[in-house]
């Protein structure tokens, strides 16, 4: 496989929209720096192994047009993206590391599934949740909710009908929708959305304090509807959770048998407006 060589914006911009849902990983290089130009060699060596993915390699000095990746990063860094979007930013000097990220990526289709999430553009956040920082209260031993989000069942209630579930982000993203499969005469009715609590709140909390919003959601919204937020209230997220009131016919149990989390990571961005503060070779860091 050929590594290509970008040397500016309008480059960079072509490789992302032709290769739509290819995994795409940029070596950003710099020729003052030693250890960058020792990586490349391991680079190319990467892009002989995996030929299904797209090898860039951006020479910063070079590098021209808008967004000549000046500011954040410390060479060297590998970024990594699909459908446009960027899924990873890695900072290292071990080639090893990159091919373990690439591989990931690699096989997690849904991390990049835009489309199939529902709304165009977005994609399902489920890949950039960090399942041991999850919790849940009152659900049931049998019917958890690791199950629901590993997608090997449902999540059930456990003394009564209400639950709550906390969900903890990788990294800050953006909340546009939710999207619920549930029972008709059981599933969700009344929902309290807070985000970005330090610890998962109580019921008591739940029940007094002021939600980042709050649904109703009514029997054909249990079928996987899109159910939209207030975009601008659900900015910067990296924990949401979901108070569970009730249910549609105040059954004891309340069941959900999936739920998906629609939005953007907050790095999303295009390669080519991405900024790096190199600067000139003797104020490289």
């Amino acid at each position: 496989m050929v590594v290509k060589e970008i040397e500016n914006y309008d480059q960079v911009h072509e490789e992302l929209i032709k290769n739509g849902e290819k995994l795409i990983v940029a070596d950003l290089t710099g020729t003052f720096d030693g250890m960058s130009a020792r990586l490349s060699f391991h680079f190319d060596e990467l892009s002989d192994k995996y030929e299904h993915i797209v090898f860039l390699k951006v020479d910063i000095e070079r590098y021209t047009g808008r967004g000549p990746l000046r500011t954040v990063f410390s060479l060297p860094v590998f970024l990594m993206y699909r459908n446009k979007i960027r899924l990873a930013e890695i900072h290292t000097v071990e080639i090893e590391a990159v091919e373990s990220k690439l591989i990931e990526l690699f096989e997690t289709p849904l991390a990049v599934a835009i489309g199939d999430c529902g709304v165009n553009g977005l994609m399902d956040l489920n890949p950039f949740i960090v399942r041991t920082q999850c919790e849940a209260l009152n659900d049931s031993d049998d019917h958890p909710l690791s199950a629901l989000i590993e997608n090997q069942g449902y999540i059930e209630s456990d003394c009564d009908e209400q639950l709550i579930l906390s969900f903890s982000f990788k990294q800050s993203v953006k909340v546009h929708s939710i999207r619920i499969t549930a029972p008709k005469d059981n599933g969700p009715k009344s929902l309290k959305l807070f985000i970005n609590q330090p610890n998962t709140i109580d019921f008591d909390t739940a029940t007094c304090n002021l939600a980042t919003q709050e649904l109703e959601l009514k029997p054909d919204e249990l079928d996987g509807k899109i159910v939209n937020l207030k975009f601008m209230k659900f900015l910067g997220v990296y924990n949401l959770q979901i108070f569970v009131v009730n249910n549609q016919t105040d059954e004891k149990v309340t069941r959900i048998d999936s739920l998906y989390i629609i939005g953007m990571p907050i790095s999303t961005t295009h390669m080519g407006d991405s900024k790096c503060d190199c600067g000139k070779p003797e104020e490289a860091h």
